[in-house]
């Protein structure tokens, strides 16, 4: 039966070979061309993972730094100074923007007008108004644009709405969670831009959460928040809390620094970033529901057996994850995207909204006041 199947494959391979040749039909089998622009740290990561793809090549790689010319010819890739001259000498399938935000709409808006399909690295704009420009040109463009909120592709994001699909923990009540970390004083050294308005951590790493949680919970209604920037003086916050209301009715809190000493964070609990020390023993999010809850990423769930008390104890469970790495799903997916066989699985409408809930964090900070988030 083996045999057979084999001998039926090699006799239908050869049947649309011979229909390619003949006019008949297109077979691509060809690996796609991607470029990265940027070469920085999440730029480099991109790079990394189209060397070792079966299904793309580095096309180029854009960017006007010494040390991204280095990276391009040790890659043997071309080196292009800017975006334009990618873009009129050789057409690339695919495009990764992994540069600084304030960057993004502009050069989304000529990977558009080329027609190329473009994964923009999140967030997808520093301001919304900017962002629905990209919006506006998408929809008069052949190409489309995804959004690297790569988290989407993670396991335990998968296993966790599962979970939640099932019933296990009843009706959703309530999630806390938390985004604490430090980061040293070169991370801002090798970038400038990360100490001004827009390079804060709102912007750069509570977008990644707001996500995450719309996926496990739902949209995101309403927002409470209070900002500080003591520790490190920039004109940019370091610590954020937050109060979160979702449309469903669930209630959240979070909190965020990139000044906290702590291990309370995705990158260092979640084991999908070798480049993260990984602590076992901790969770960045507790999703909690009117039979159980659920621990995330240690997937441990608390749940009734049968009656509904905190006089009665809980059954211990954890749900099983194997990890791999969602930057890699996520490229997998593009290709997926450029070739026309998937569709984002962030798209660009879900990269904007993402980005209504972080500016109105923002203006709650600034203002004192519930701000409501439009959709």
């Amino acid at each position: 039966m083996i045999l057979l199947n084999c001998k039926l494959r090699t006799i239908f391979r050869t049947f649309k070979v011979g229909k390619a040749l003949l006019g008949i039909e297109k077979v691509v089998t060809d690996k796609l061309k991607i470029a990265v622009v940027g070469a920085g740290l999440i730029g480099r990561r991109h790079i990394e993972r189209i060397l070792s793809s079966p299904n793309c090549t580095l096309a180029a790689v854009v960017d006007s730094s010494p040390t991204a010319k280095e990276i391009a010819a040790k890659a043997d890739a071309p080196y292009f100074e800017t975006l334009e001259p990618l873009v009129s000498e050789t057409l690339p399938n695919g495009i990764i923007l992994a540069t600084p935000n304030q960057l993004h709409v502009e050069q989304g808006l000529i990977c558009l007008k080329a027609n190329i399909t473009t994964l923009i690295e999140k967030p997808v704009a520093d301001n919304l108004q900017d962002g629905l420009r990209l919006l506006d040109a998408e929809k008069e463009s052949k190409a489309t644009i995804l959004v690297g909120h790569h988290r989407a592709h993670s396991p335990i994001m998968s296993e966790a709405q599962a979970v939640i699909r099932t019933g296990t923990l009843g009706d959703l009540v309530a999630v806390t969670g938390s985004a604490l970390f430090y980061k040293p004083d070169a991370y801002f050294q090798a970038a400038p831009w990360r100490t001004q308005p827009g390079g804060g951590p709102i912007l750069i790493n509570m977008i990644h959460e707001i996500h995450n949680l719309r996926m496990l919970c739902g949209e995101i209604e309403a927002v409470q928040a209070f900002a500080s920037n003591k520790t490190r003086g920039f004109p940019i916050e370091d610590t954020v809390s937050m109060n979160l209301r979702f449309t469903n009715g669930v209630l959240g809190s979070f909190l965020l620094s990139d000044t906290a000493a702590s291990a309370r964070s995705w990158e260092q609990t979640s084991k999908e970033d070798s480049s993260y020390p990984y602590y076992p023993d901790e969770d960045c999010y507790l999703i909690t529901g009117t039979r159980g809850s659920l621990a995330i990423p240690t997937m441990r769930l608390k749940t009734y057996a049968k009656e509904q008390s905190w006089w009665q104890p809980f059954e211990l469970n954890q749900s099983k994850v194997t990890r791999f790495d969602p930057l890699t799903e996520q490229l997998e997916h593009f290709c997926q995207v450029i070739r026309g066989n998937a569709k984002p699985l962030v798209s660009l409408y879900d990269g904007l909204q993402n980005l209504r809930v972080v500016e109105a964090i923002v203006e709650a900070a600034n203002t004192g006041k519930v701000v409501t988030v439009d959709s």
